[in-house]
């Protein structure tokens, strides 16, 4: 026991000594430099003047390029407008069938899209009042889609046919009462020229 106490005695003083020495390392010793003043700068002579130049052949001055004047941008497209010839349709409470008094109304639209194919056209979904506006924008595209795809099974081509829902946001009647809501229950139909 009196052995590893002094062992223990001799190998601590020279792990301390051993820790002073390595101690904890410094940063090094940044001088701080600073510029010299500015010197005034010295007088001097007048320059002198550089020789002439001796005189130089000048040829002509190339002709300037032709403006080229960009082209008007083309027309912004015609936007989708009215047309007597496509009647709206209408629709039941909550429904996306197509009734058969509408049937005949979209017959003719086909007939007359296919008599001019030089027309496209937008099918608009309106809703009346009742119900969320989520629901609504859904049911709205539910009869744009079933319009299209009555006009397609009668050849009109469904490239032809673009589709949006409002929902309940375009009423054409905003009083609170059936006859109203009937009247907003609609599938419209607006061409324009391809």
């Amino acid at each position: 026991m009196r052995r590893s106490w002094r062992s223990l005695l001799l190998v601590m003083p020279t792990l301390a000594l051993l820790l002073l020495l390595a101690g904890c390392p410094k940063r090094p010793m940044v001088p701080v430099v600073s510029a010299p003043p500015p010197t005034p700068p010295a007088p001097t002579a007048a320059p002198t003047p550089p020789p002439p130049a001796p005189p130089v052949a000048v040829a002509p001055a190339p002709a300037a390029p032709p403006v080229v004047v960009p082209a008007p941008p083309p027309a912004p497209p015609k936007e989708y407008a009215p047309n007597a010839a496509l009647q709206p349709i209408y629709f039941d409470f909550d429904r996306s069938a197509i009734r058969p008094g509408d049937a005949k109304i979209l017959d003719a639209s086909a007939a007359w899209l296919k008599a001019n194919p030089n027309q496209l056209v937008l099918i608009e979904g309106h809703c009346d009042e009742r119900g969320t506006a989520e629901y609504n924008l859904a049911l709205g595209d539910r009869r744009a889609s079933t319009a299209r795809n009555y006009l397609t099974a009668q050849g009109v081509a469904a490239d032809r046919i673009t589709l949006v829902s409002y929902g309940k946001e375009r009423p054409v009647c905003s009083e609170s009462a059936e006859t109203c809501w009937a009247r907003n229950r609609r599938d419209a139909f607006l061409t324009k020229e391809r």
